[in-house]
């Protein structure tokens, strides 16, 4: 099998190459890697929408600045018109500019200084006392003049308001990332914690303690799925074992016979070669030497089958060709009625080496259990081929029926009439149709009193 912590250990160090850096460590693990993502996820979302946040508020401040300019240039504008005057108002804190032909002519503020020459547009910026002042703009016709009045707005307290919300996101932001981060780094934590359990757990495993099961916690949620899948996964592995050690044993003792019987002649025949009939001990020696020959091919067979390759062409294989030439077999043997009146042209696709073992174990048991009539028989019915084996024996009881299909398995000795099955052959015949996709059912024969092994396969694409 290997070795038994090797698996356990890639669980333990974090994979098959040795044990990791703790910082390496840190940053592969789902816990730093999702508080990273977040971070960053929200680092950018935050700082996206902070700037067009930023660029929002100061646009619509500046906005209400500019209509507000406007709004006083309209408003003096209204004044001269209605005063038939063209000075300005007396200065009542207010920035105003009367322009005429592109020159000034009247001002409220001395310290107002317009670039030369000004600004085509409704609205424009100028910096007045070294503020930053938005001018609105607005023409006005005074006994028969044509006058400019430019109405002021600074910007100062915009800027400041602008400048103020921008330091608070600049402290705020990165504190949001952080205690989402934090946040993140906490909950996925909590949420793995189930996880790292688990991988102690199976961590802690030893070869010999498959039996052990991971507490399963009462969530419903993936966590107890993930566990529910490494107990099932464990159960496997307990399953695996068991069958391998059964049937090394089984294997073993089946081969320890034959080589008991021919290391016994061995030792009679050196020690007291005068009582040895030398045909006697070659009969013998070739007997069980086919005996563990067969065995070690099913079981090189089976190792195959398990694989789920045999490295044979699959062709069309006509199956009643191959239970005609079994019941032709036993007829020649002798011993036993055959019954094939039942065989109808049937065709699959499939290994014809392996159908045809089918065949012959199928009837191979059928012969070791039957009292005097063996039958076989085969039919197509649409897309499905039937192939079934019968005898008149002492059948097989109910509660038995799951287990004959298992390796190195014999029932009730009484049923046989030798014992010189394996006890791989029907293992070997449900493991060949379950590799060409069909079925095996044991039931009881209506006809004939005894088992019936009814085969079902796929019928072949070319029938």
């Amino acid at each position: 099998m290997g070795s038994d912590t090797g698996w356990r250990a890639d669980v333990a160090d974090g994979g098959p190459h040795g044990t990791v850096a703790p910082r390496q460590r840190l940053w592969r693990s789902v816990r730093a890697r999702a508080a990273l993502g977040s971070v960053l996820a929200v680092g950018l979302f935050l700082g996206v929408g902070s700037v067009a946040f930023v660029g929002l508020f100061s646009a619509a401040l500046r906005s209400g600045v500019e209509q507000s300019a406007s709004a006083e240039a309209e408003g003096v504008s209204a004044q001269l018109v209605a005063a038939d005057a063209t000075t300005l108002p007396e200065d009542d804190g207010r920035l105003l500019v009367l322009v005429e032909d592109g020159r000034v002519v009247d001002r409220t503020d001395d310290e107002i200084e317009l670039p030369t020459p000004i600004p085509d547009g409704d609205v424009f910026v100028s910096v007045v006392d070294d503020e930053p002042v938005v001018f609105a703009s607005e023409d006005v016709d005074v006994d028969g003049r044509d006058l400019v009045i430019l109405a002021g707005r600074s910007l100062e307290e915009t800027d400041d308001a602008v400048g103020l919300v921008s330091m608070l996101l600049l402290i705020a932001v990165p504190v949001l990332v952080a205690l989402v981060g934090g946040l993140t780094w906490l909950l996925v934590g909590r949420a793995l914690a189930p996880v790292e359990r688990i991988r102690r757990e199976v961590s802690e495993l030893g070869a010999g303690e498959l039996d052990r099961r991971i507490a399963v916690p009462a969530t419903g949620d993936e966590i107890g799925r993930l566990a529910g899948t490494m107990n099932g996964m464990l159960e496997r592995l307990e399953d695996a074992q068991t069958a391998q050690r059964r049937f090394v044993s089984d294997a073993s003792h089946e081969l320890r016979s034959p080589l008991a019987v021919i290391r016994q002649y061995a030792e009679v025949a050196a020690l007291h070669p005068d009582r040895v009939d030398p045909a006697e001990l070659s009969s013998t020696v070739l007997e069980e030497g086919a005996r563990m020959q067969g065995l070690v091919e099913s079981l090189l067979l089976l190792a195959k089958l398990d694989e789920g390759a045999t490295g044979n062409a699959r062709r069309t294989v006509d199956v009643d060709d191959l239970l005609l030439t079994e019941a032709a077999r036993l007829r020649s043997a002798g011993g036993l009625r055959v019954e094939s009146a039942a065989v109808a042209a049937a065709r699959v696709d499939g290994d014809e080496v392996l159908l045809a073992r089918v065949a012959r174990n199928l009837v191979d048991n059928a012969v070791r259990h039957a009292r005097s009539v063996v039958r076989v028989g085969s039919a197509t019915d649409g897309r499905i081929v039937r192939i079934s084996v019968e005898d008149d024996g002492p059948g097989v009881p109910v509660e038995s029926r799951a287990h004959v299909f298992e390796r190195f398995v014999r029932l009730d000795e009484s049923r046989s009439r030798d014992a010189g099955g394996s006890g791989l052959g029907l293992a070997i015949v449900a493991d060949v149709v379950r590799l060409h996709g069909g079925s095996i059912e044991l039931v009881d024969s209506a006809a004939l009193g005894g088992a019936a092994f009814i085969v079902t396969l796929p019928a072949s694409s070319a029938s």
